[in-house]
């Protein structure tokens, strides 16, 4: 009988302030990681296709763990695999695509995921039980893995988040941006034609405005993004294309849609991750040391006009570490790092500033400290130590893959020179998104 694929109850998420510690704090664990091969572009073969890149990053989480795939009993998955990059439009589908999975629809794999794929592609996995799908964000996958855990309707469980890319420039001639006039949602944020950044460029002109600081400021966090990329093995700039970035480099970057250029963007690749998470009881047999969940949050907040202000992205985000605070019993000086996401770099700001106080940085104060302080890895107060999307690549995962690692003490040359105990993760977008305290012991 197929197992029903469920979509994660209202309920699971924690979205408001006042609702006190998380009762299933620190009871929720992960504990495994995977990561698939990296590369820039899909090749157009079996083997490397997002669906053949998940089932290896689902292994490799298994291994990693210490876990037979007997012991899985769940599986929380986003089905979307991508966002700029979806199959053309009356583009034949080759025939060596029809034959290669058994789900009957041949993009399943390659531009999309499902449960029958993952299951009839990984016949090991013999006593999955729970199935949920969590569509938008690796983050989204992961809070939804962490609420089931401690809903006690999964014991063992692996997510997988896969991103694809296709052949073609990411955004550019696809979906909406396709046709000759904008419509569905594209229609009211995309009206004025800009690329992907657009809304984010916007907000970021406002902040210059606002505190009086400019782009150039914001190079020393960039440079620091791509010096930690390269060390992150698994992520693409250090496999494919291992080269330092300088402040030149940045400041002599060409404009996408100013204040915001190429070199304030992500690059897409084609890469899946899956972790794995358990109950502490059940981790004490795997492999790595557990790495314990003390809260999570979702952002969510609505717009007064056609696209974000900056105003939403403060409010929210400061709103969403109150939420997080407040779930694990913690405060903004327990923090050991931070790894909350830049996939369009200028969010950090917004992020690190909303925490509320991280090495004392408030509203308006970051490009400042950026300017003038330490903000690497042998720092007192790390700054994004993963290198996040700028430093591997888009894909919304480097960040947890880091916070786990650090916290068991296995990030390699990324390592933070302090004590890794509590950090903070999440994303995609400041106001609108999923969120995580992870610490080194349960309380």
């Amino acid at each position: 009988m197929p197992i029903p694929v469920q979509n994660p109850p209202q309920s699971w998420y924690r979205m408001q302030e006042g609702l006190g510690k998380w009762e299933q704090s620190g009871k929720v664990c992960a504990v495994g990681v995977g990561v698939s091969p990296t590369e820039r572009r899909w090749q157009g073969t079996a083997e490397d296709t997002i669906g053949a890149y998940c089932i290896i990053a689902m292994r490799k989480a298994m291994e990693d763990a210490g876990v037979s795939p007997s012991e899985v009993d769940g599986i929380v998955f986003d089905p979307v695999t991508a966002t700029g990059s979806p199959w053309p439009e009356g583009m034949p589908i080759p025939d060596e695509l029809k034959a290669l999975n058994p789900t009957g629809d041949p993009l399943d794999g390659v531009c999309k995921l499902s449960a029958d794929y993952i299951l009839q592609n990984m016949p090991e996995l013999t006593n999955v039980k729970f199935i949920m799908q969590a569509p938008g964000c690796m983050s989204h996958v992961q809070n939804v893995a962490i609420q089931a855990v401690a809903e006690k309707a999964t014991n063992v469980c692996l997510v997988v988040r896969g991103w694809h890319n296709l052949p073609g420039r990411y955004y550019v001639g696809r979906g909406a941006a396709a046709h000759d006039t904008a419509t569905g949602p594209a229609k009211w944020m995309g009206m004025f034609g800009g690329p992907a950044c657009y809304g984010t460029a916007t907000q970021f002109e406002q902040y210059c405005r606002r505190y009086g600081v400019t782009r150039d400021m914001f190079a020393n966090f960039i440079i620091n993004e791509r010096k930690n990329g390269l060390m992150f093995p698994e992520g693409f700039w250090f496999q494919h294309r291992p080269d330092a970035l300088t402040r030149e480099d940045y400041l002599n970057s060409q404009w996408v849609a100013k204040p915001c250029a190429v070199l304030d963007n992500d690059i897409p690749i084609q890469v899946a991750a899956s972790f794995l998470y358990t109950t502490p009881e059940r981790a004490k047999d795997m492999k790595q040391k557990p790495v314990y969940v003390l809260s999570h949050a979702t952002a969510r907040d609505r717009a007064r006009g056609l696209v974000p202000d900056l105003d939403m992205c403060q409010r929210t985000a400061a709103r969403n570490a109150r939420i997080l605070y407040e779930g694990a019993g913690i405060t903004v000086d327990d923090l050991s790092f931070e790894n909350l996401y830049e996939g369009w770099p200028f969010f950090h700001i917004f992020f690190l500033e909303g925490l509320g106080g991280y090495a004392g940085i408030k509203e308006g104060d970051a490009l400042h400290y950026f300017e003038t302080q330490d903000i690497s890895i042998n720092s007192d107060h790390p700054i994004s130590p993963s290198g996040g999307n700028v430093g591997s690549g888009r894909s919304r995962f480097w960040n947890t893959i880091d916070c786990i690692q650090q916290i068991q003490g296995r990030a390699g040359k990324r390592q933070i020179k302090n004590k890794a105990e509590i950090a903070v993760d999440g994303g995609f977008l400041p106001y609108a998104g999923w969120f995580r305290v992870w610490s080194a012991t349960p309380n």
